[in-house]
């Protein structure tokens, strides 16, 4: 049986296609991605709360060279193949080596469904993957330039919305632990399914908006936008088996390396890579790979991570 959250973003994306006037309010779209954030990071920082922060150095370190990783490995396909512009190749290079929170809820929820437990310090692993795609898509685009603003870079990256949020929620989590967050443990635990829910449905409308950004380099896209997760989910499930996660944690792993963000990076790189064309960007990561991610990719993934650990 298919998830309701999934068919909330089918109802969005059926919506969207049909022109329809559904839409969520700017305000109620903003509460419920902060919402959304804040839940994540406090499951994480509770987590964090139990284990030395030294035990996870390891797999931080990991994770951070798996995003450079990623975004190299895309951008030479992104520009000898799809013969896109080199700004172009970069921007969607680094989208490809960061990750989408909200391909992780749903992977979250997926897991959740099927009882299968993952090691809760994965936001943090989260917030560590936002940050070296958005570095190496910037150098291949512009190089060591002189006029690159790093410091005004650095601010949008780690002021923004996303990783405020999200570092916030694991910062208080961690120090108020599992008691201290029972007051509020029915806005951000109880109905996390239910907010995850109506993001999916706004997500649905703006992946259906993003449609038309396909018509130039569609075919290329849409391959690339589905080839491309499958080998990083690969390569995510590997890494997450070398490091010795568990089951979910190595799912979970497998789909933070899928993603692709369409939050921190559209922002920095409309900053740093103004020449870059946002619409090919957030064509493949929202019209393609975000919902080929929540419809076909997390069980996959979670089948890959399956058929690794025997």
């Amino acid at each position: 049986m298919i998830d309701p959250v999934i068919l909330f973003f089918l109802l969005g994306a059926a919506a969207g296609l049909l022109r329809s006037e559904l839409r969520l309010p700017a305000a109620v779209y903003e509460l419920v991605t902060i919402v959304l954030l804040l839940s994540i990071g406090l499951k994480g920082g509770i987590e964090l709360a139990r284990q030395p922060f030294g035990a996870l150095v390891p797999q931080m370190l990991a994770v951070v060279v798996m995003g450079f990783a990623l975004a190299l490995l895309a951008f030479p396909v992104l520009r000898y193949i799809g013969r896109l512009k080199r700004a172009d190749a970069a921007s969607i290079a680094a989208h490809y080596g960061s990750v989408s929170v909200g391909t992780y809820a749903v992977a979250v929820a997926y897991l959740g469904s099927r009882e299968v437990a993952f090691e809760e310090h994965m936001p943090l692993l989260l917030v560590l993957l936002e940050v070296p795609a958005i570095l190496v898509g910037i150098v291949l685009a512009r190089g060591f330039s002189r006029g690159t603003r790093w410091g005004s870079v650095a601010h949008e990256v780690f002021g923004g919305k996303g990783i405020v949020l999200l570092m916030g929620g694991l910062f208080i989590g961690w120090i108020a632990g599992p008691d201290g967050l029972s007051s509020i443990e029915p806005l951000f635990f109880d109905l996390f399914k239910g907010i995850l829910a109506l993001f999916l449905l706004e997500m649905g409308l703006i992946t259906a908006a993003q449609i038309g950004g396909l018509r130039r380099h569609g075919l290329f896209l849409v391959a690339f936008g589905i080839a491309m997760p499958l080998f990083s989910g690969l390569i995510g499930a590997g890494l997450g088996t070398v490091l010795g996660l568990s089951l979910g944690g190595t799912a979970m792993l497998a789909t933070l390396a899928a993603s692709a963000s369409y939050i921190a990076v559209p922002a920095a790189m409309r900053m740093s890579v103004p020449d870059a064309n946002p619409t090919l960007s957030l064509a493949a990561s929202l019209g393609v790979t975000f919902p080929f991610n929540v419809l076909l990719g997390i069980p996959i993934y979670y089948s890959i991570a399956t058929w690794i650990h025997g």
